[in-house]
């Protein structure tokens, strides 16, 4: 009868996701809500543990990057990236795709990349690149950065499961793994992605719309100016922020620098972020003056809340059921995980598959592999390559403006679901960065 049980409660679990999927947005929260109310009220299951912490974390981050972002920070950030990428207009494959990872990992969001995708669209045509080649790999990147960003959403879920007791492993231990890793696949995947796609000149697609006049023959012309302005308040808000990163990974690297806590040891980190962020947010408000009031309106802002209530209802759902059946996934799961620790891997890539939320797979899937005895090194390093299975279906907003801003029509998003442009990098990201991310996690973990 149990076993019955347990199977009616995955299946209750599993259903919740499903639904919220098909809702999306805040769907994902509410179909959540409603599988702990039938955990409890239904199966009588003790409710589980909203993860407080971590939504605490995120509200903050989101909160002093949208001061940022109305300040003109983003704006400011994307002028710098361009003129990185512009630098060295061949290698286009590979920088654009690095500066782009860069700066969502200091940003804490993708929302950074939207203003790029025109630039490098243009670069790479102008000098005779397949545009869908760095497109594609600098929106796959993005996915990744949020596995290294001390003020991303994932990372605070991140951080509240692996800093406490047994584990002790703290936000520069997570970084030290998932940064290298990330990196590590993404030069590696720029191989591979450089040579997808014919060439401009033996793509009969694009020559057609050369001859018809569609478009213009790829030249080496200066690349169309960023349709973004900079301004001195831009810059202060996003130095401001960015001083606000320097100054979590000061404190995660040197816990003596930290204040102690009631029992004699160093501050979690958890509370340090949430503070720095509060910090940061302030100062911005007094140097660039942006109009507080337009807060709500900010992208940044309503992104960080709807990923903020899916986190809340499928994370307080997941915790509930491990909660109530904790013993049956260490005996059950955990040999099928400690004998195949790729099964992890699988299971955070197919979250992010399914709900295009890594903080939603972070909560959901890093409690069993945890749980499951998998040491958190090793969780770390999986975790982080996995996170770009969000963007294996064409369904993310970065997706389509990139196949719309390639005016050379080669970035696609297909008809069959994974026949797009960002299928293959997907997949070779994933494998590169979890093998690395895994053996680094064996190494430094």
């Amino acid at each position: 009868m149990d076993d019955v049980v347990v199977v009616l409660e995955l299946a209750v679990v599993l259903g919740a996701i499903v639904m919220g999927t098909r809702s999306s947005g805040v769907g994902l929260g509410l179909w959540g809500g409603t599988g702990v109310a039938v955990l409890v009220l239904v199966f009588g299951e003790d409710v589980g543990s909203p993860p407080v912490d971590a939504l605490l974390i995120v509200l903050s981050v989101v909160l002093a990057s949208s001061m940022m972002q109305l300040a003109g920070g983003i704006d400011w950030l994307v002028t710098v990236a361009a003129r990185l990428i512009a630098a060295r207009p061949r290698q286009i494959t590979l920088i654009a795709p690095l500066v782009a990872f860069l700066f969502s990992v200091g940003a804490g969001t993708s929302n950074i990349l939207y203003p790029l995708l025109p630039v490098i669209s243009d670069l790479s045509y102008r000098n005779g690149i397949r545009p869908s080649r760095p497109l594609s790999l600098s929106v796959v990147v993005t996915g990744v950065a949020l596995a290294c960003s001390p003020v991303s959403a994932a990372m605070a879920a991140m951080v509240t499961l692996t800093e406490v007791a047994p584990y002790g492993f703290e936000m520069f231990d997570i970084i030290k793994i998932t940064l290298p890793a990330a990196i590590i696949g993404i030069i590696l995947t720029s191989l591979v992605v450089n040579r997808l796609g014919a060439d401009i000149e033996d793509d009969p697609e694009i020559q057609e719309r050369i001859r018809s006049g569609q478009i213009g023959a790829p030249g080496a012309d200066a690349a169309k100016g960023v349709a973004v302005e900079a301004t001195t308040a831009g810059r202060n808000a996003a130095l401001l922020f960015l001083l606000g990163v320097a100054a979590i990974v000061v404190l995660g690297l040197w816990k003596d620098l930290r204040p102690e806590g009631a029992d004699g040891s160093p501050l979690g980190m958890t509370p340090i972020i949430q503070m720095i962020m509060f910090v940061v947010g302030t100062l911005i408000l007094l140097v660039s003056r942006p109009k507080v009031a337009a807060i709500p309106e900010q992208t940044v802002f309503r992104a960080g809340m709807v990923s903020a209530i899916a986190l809340f209802g499928l994370a307080w759902m997941t915790d509930t059921f491990i909660s109530a059946h904790t013993d049956l996934i260490v005996d059950n799961v955990g040999s099928l995980v400690e004998n195949a620790p790729w099964i992890f891997a699988l299971g955070v890539f197919v979250v992010c598959v399914l709900t295009t939320s890594q903080s939603t797979a972070t909560r959901t899937i890093v409690p069993i592999g945890l749980t499951a005895g998998l040491a958190p090194g090793l969780v770390a390093g999986m975790w982080s390559g996995a996170f770009a299975g969000i963007y294996l279906l064409p369904t993310n907003g970065s997706q389509i403006a990139a196949a719309n801003f390639d005016e050379s029509g080669s970035t696609r998003l297909g008809t069959r679901l994974v026949d797009h442009s960002f299928a293959i990098p997907t997949v070779v990201l994933t494998v590169t960065t979890v093998a690395a991310g895994a053996l680094l996690g064996a190494v430094l973990g």
